[in-house]
């Protein structure tokens, strides 16, 4: 779960009154796209490394077998493991959530993107959302890889909660995505918990509904891609996160070494293990490197469910001889933060390696 912190308008980027949706990216990072144009830095990015070997369909899963004969159920959730063990992702049909829901959710962002950009910069208030819900771009980038070319609306679940005393379509579509998914992240965590021999309750006693959020994303078209990210690789900080995209595709991740390409599937929600979940597992469930890549002439939307702890939660591996100290997820979110200051991409787990001295 990468967060980018939203920018306040600069006054030397004023533009004509049909005001563009899009983000201003290259009057913002006017010097990071000055020294592509004259060839300063270009040898800085490994072009090569953005094209894919081949696209992959992942693992696919049917919950509908959870709710069938024993053989059925347990079937299914050896599958829900293998796969969080070998990947960190696979897909899920019969998950609960309607196409009715996920058509309103995808047609009700849509539109709230599409909104010019210094509305979408002001519109907390209007949807009764914390301030700085709306971001965009990468504020320590210092070279074009280290750029999202995204933009997205992140809601923790109390802030979609509160927006529905002055309801809109946008407040009850999210509040009926949201309390589907959350219950579906709930199940996968205690299923996947409960493989460890860990407490079922842990999950439900320690990411509530101010601590997991809603994410709305969007990527405008990039017209010089593929030299920039939608969203620059990275690991999740969360235990779980659950993915709706649509079928323009753009999402990869990392397997044996290589990066492929993740084939759409309408049909499915994608889930991956995140950091915590690979801590708490020690090691057993992978979080694995993920991106999304700009597309030249199209515009990508997802939404994601990112089931996070509170701050005080401690994650400690439920294995001896434990990989990971002891630590707890406050410590985790401010390792990151200063790390993606100083080095403008985050280090995550490998930080909290146990010392081997």
């Amino acid at each position: 779960m990468v967060k980018s912190t939203n920018f306040s308008k600069q006054p030397n980027q004023k533009r004509s009154s049909e005001e563009s949706a899009d983000p201003p990216f290259e009057e913002t990072y006017k010097k990071l796209f000055d020294e592509i144009r004259i060839g300063k830095g270009a040898s800085k990015i490994n072009y090569q490394n953005l094209f894919v070997v081949e696209e992959w369909e992942l693992p696919l899963i049917d919950l509908e077998l959870l709710k069938g004969r024993e053989f059925e159920r347990e079937e299914c959730k050896r599958k829900i493991g293998e796969a969080s063990e070998e990947l960190g992702f696979f897909q899920v049909v019969n998950h609960g959530i309607s196409k009715e829901v996920l058509s309103k959710m995808r047609k009700e962002q849509m539109k709230i993107f599409k909104k010019p950009f210094d509305e979408k910069m002001n519109i907390d208030k209007e949807l009764n959302f914390s301030p700085g819900s709306y971001r965009w771009g990468t504020p320590s980038a210092t070279c074009l890889q280290q750029l999202s070319w995204s933009e997205a609306f992140h809601v923790p679940l109390t802030d979609i909660s509160n927006s529905t005393h002055h309801p809109t379509t946008l407040s009850s579509t999210m509040e009926q995505f949201a309390t589907s998914v959350s219950e579906l992240a709930h199940n996968l965590a205690r299923i996947l918990s409960e493989r460890m021999g860990y407490k079922s309750k842990y999950f439900r006693e320690t990411c509530l509904p101010h601590t997991c959020y809603v994410r709305m994303n969007r990527y405008p078209a990039c017209p010089i891609s593929p030299q920039v990210f939608g969203l620059m690789p990275h690991t999740d900080s969360d235990f779980l996160t659950i993915l709706h995209q649509d079928e323009i595709g753009g999402l990869q991740l990392v397997r044996d070494g290589k990066w492929i390409s993740v084939k759409p599937n309408p049909e499915a929600l994608i889930i991956n293990i995140g950091d915590l979940f690979q801590a708490l597992s020690n090691g057993v469930y992978k979080s694995v490197e993920h991106r999304v890549v700009t597309n030249k002439a199209k515009e990508r939307f997802s939404t994601a469910f990112f089931l996070c702890p509170s701050y005080d939660t401690e994650i400690r591996s439920c294995f001896e001889p434990s990989v990971y100290r002891t630590f707890t997820f406050r410590e985790f979110r401010q390792q990151v933060q200063e790390d993606v200051k100083k080095f403008g991409y985050k280090v995550g787990l490998p930080r909290f390696l146990v010392s081997t001295d």
